[in-house]
């Protein structure tokens, strides 16, 4: 599989392209619909692409926003090579392709300078091994009797009556 081909479903993919291209330009890729015709794929969630210009990022850097904001490795980056792009840079995620399969056919001046992974949460654990943690361990209750208890309706609608009542008499 190609670093330009989304498989269906996929998750926890960014694609960083660098863009050569006049800052106007680049600009108008934040537009909706702008972003699909770059990369040659109709119905691209907007939300899940960042275009910027690399000095926004400051001290932070590539590396910082791949690292700390998107949740990549450390080992999955070139500390070197991300501080060597400059201008501006877009980033699309898995999520901006809305769980479809596509192929992507960038425009000449896109270049994608890296495919990284974000780090997936590992919900393995080992077995619980406390005491409340055992089946029908939580201490037994006497069952409670499932009977209404009419006496509390009996008397709201012995009271309803009256007032009813009540409201007659002083009519007639």
């Amino acid at each position: 599989m190609s670093d330009l081909t989304v498989a269906p479903h996929e998750r926890g993919v960014i694609r960083l392209f660098t863009l050569e291209m006049r800052p106007e330009e680049a600009k108008f890729l934040r537009e909706a619909g702008a972003a699909d015709q770059v990369l040659g794929v109709a119905g691209l969630d907007t939300d899940q692409i960042d275009v910027f210009p690399v000095s926004d990022l400051e001290d932070l850097g590539l590396y910082g926003y791949l690292n700390e904001g998107c949740g990549v490795s450390a080992d999955q980056l070139d500390r070197t090579a991300l501080e060597a792009i400059e201008g501006w840079v877009m980033v699309v995620r898995s999520a901006a392709f809305g769980d479809r399969a596509a192929t992507l056919t960038p425009d000449p001046r896109l270049h994608l300078a890296g495919l990284y992974t974000e780090e997936a949460t590992n919900w393995t654990g080992g077995p619980i091994e406390t005491e409340s943690a055992k089946p029908f361990s939580a201490p037994q209750t006497a069952p409670q009797d499932d009977r209404p208890r009419r006496i509390g309706s009996a008397l709201l609608a012995v009271v309803i009556l009256l007032a009813i009542g009540g409201a007659l008499w002083l009519i007639l």
